[in-house]
């Protein structure tokens, strides 16, 4: 995969298929970061979370978030979820609410969208212009958990604590402060270690 990702098995053809697509317009060199290490989709729904909350499905507000008309500006920012040696698949959709228009893995809009959203299943975030926000922000809109022992469906002792690398360096302090900083390469991770990647391809506009 472009941009040091790691690559999920054939056995996830779908991600596969829309990952590959990802940026493939970009030029230049690719950035540098530890080598592509292939680490699968885990199995059950704990390692696919839907992607609506229930106040997205309904257009309520997130906090100081709501939901209306697109900005015509967004940066990126690239998150990776692991819980045990295994992804946890951020799933296209968060901060979209329906009805929405669904073109196979992607969604291409809806009702209306939040400041945060994600379009393609990749873990590309789509952050709009001037939002200050955080990782604990992302995971408000999405409807999942995060704490210093919660990631999603997955729960860990305080000792063995939920950590946060961006730009490959590891974060102190709760995970929810992370902040989405534009063309952020974050990393979550339950469990077991997994060298987190530094950097992160961005396709163009992003």
């Amino acid at each position: 995969m472009l941009g040091g990702v790691r690559s999920p098995p054939t056995a996830a053809l779908l991600v596969a298929a829309v990952v590959a697509g990802c940026g493939a317009a970009s030029t230049g060199p690719v950035p540098r970061g530890p080598a592509p290490i292939p680490v699968p989709i885990g199995p059950g729904p704990d390692y696919r979370p839907p992607s609506l909350s229930r106040a997205v499905a309904e257009a309520r507000p997130v906090g100081e978030m709501s939901c209306g008309r697109s900005p015509d500006r967004r940066f990126g920012v690239y998150v990776e979820l692991f819980a045990h040696r295994r992804v946890v698949l951020i799933p296209a959709g968060i901060g979209i609410a329906p009805p929405r228009i669904e073109s196979g893995a992607y969604v291409r809009g809806g009702r209306c969208s939040y400041p945060l959203r994600t379009r393609e299943p990749t873990g590309l975030i789509e952050v709009a212009n001037g939002t200050r926000a955080t990782l604990g922000d992302l995971f408000d809109v999405w409807g999942q958990r995060l704490s210093r022992t919660r990631l999603a469906g997955f729960h860990t002792a305080a000792s063995d604590h939920v950590r946060v690398y961006a730009d490959g360096r590891l974060q102190a302090g709760d995970p929810r402060s992370t902040a989405l900083d534009r063309h952020a390469a974050i990393v979550v991770e339950l469990g077991a270690y997994l060298p987190p990647h530094a950097s992160y391809r961005f396709p163009p506009g992003l």
